[in-house]
């Protein structure tokens, strides 16, 4: 790898900082990178010196960005995504990158995923991440699955694929008011666990004033299974996860009159090449066959 002219920065200097400012600590970035983590901590030194700014926070017990990392951090993860997909193109091999958060669908993504590795020869990677459409606009996946209705910032483009039911999901050893049923329409009597980084249900849900009065906040999918096992409250999840999720502390509620779950994918029109195309080809004929 060549140094940037008269900068002294290098791919490896852009790899070390976007790792630690991911995983804000060096600590779970040089165990990623699989280096030392002092060789890692004298990398991102020389960045900043290159540079003449300081990216980093080093003065809590958690590593944070200044305003200045947090603006060169996009710029330096598209440049080692291009590099990356520049690689890839030079070497012959053909792969989309398929973001997603938690729990792809089923059986869609196994026939769409099959059909276009059939269809293309190409290969399908996926990358699971709390934030997709974060890492679909730093160009680190090239389609993100998404459920729920957020709004996606222009110029990203969606395809909606089908609606998932929702269900609930409770702890077994919760509270006996937990019947058979529930219904949407009693959520403000409900204290409901929110995964805030991915979840599909949350506070956001219903209109003011209606949703669950007591919210119990968790930061990821693991957070959220285990709060909910404990009986911190009921969760709100597609009817997937009543097939995928084997823990012998919850059990499963049917969920009356709960609207649905849109399933979409989102990329950017501006990379809308003939192997994307290809591929939501697949993603509609196994949406319609699911």
């Amino acid at each position: 790898m060549t140094a940037a002219h008269g900068s002294g920065i290098e791919l490896r200097h852009l790899r070390a900082f976007a790792a630690v400012a991911r995983h804000r600590s060096f600590t779970r970035a040089a165990e990623h990178l699989l280096i030392a983590q002092p060789a890692l901590s004298r990398t991102v030194a020389q960045l900043e010196t290159a540079l003449d700014v300081r990216l980093l926070d080093r003065s809590t017990r958690h590593v944070d960005l200044t305003d200045a990392g947090a603006r060169f951090l996009p710029h330096a993860e598209r440049t080692l995504a291009a590099f990356d997909q520049a690689l890839a193109a030079a070497q012959g091999e053909s792969v989309l990158r398929l973001g997603f958060s938690w729990l792809l669908p089923d059986p869609w993504a196994q026939h769409a995923i099959a059909r276009f590795e059939r269809d293309t020869g190409a290969r399908i990677t996926l990358v699971r991440s709390d934030d997709p459409l974060d890492d679909l606009d730093r160009l680190g996946v090239d389609v993100a699955l998404l459920r729920g209705t957020q709004p996606v910032p222009p110029p990203v483009c969606t395809v909606h694929l089908y609606d998932e039911k929702r269900t609930a999901v409770c702890s077994r050893g919760g509270e006996p008011a937990i019947a058979d049923h529930l219904s949407w329409k009693d959520a403000h009597q409900w204290t409901l666990v929110v995964n805030t980084a991915s979840g599909t249900t949350g506070p956001w849900s219903w209109p003011a004033g209606d949703g669950p009065r007591h919210i119990v906040e968790t930061a990821n999918f693991d957070e959220w299974l285990e709060s909910v096992a404990a009986g911190r409250g009921i969760g709100i999840v597609p009817d997937t996860a009543q097939r995928r999720i084997h823990h012998p502390a919850l059990r499963f509620v049917p969920l009356d009159d709960a609207p649905p779950i849109p399933v979409r994918l989102a990329y950017h029109p501006n990379t809308h090449s003939a192997m994307l195309r290809r591929f939501l080809d697949a993603a509609l004929t196994a949406a319609a066959g699911s």
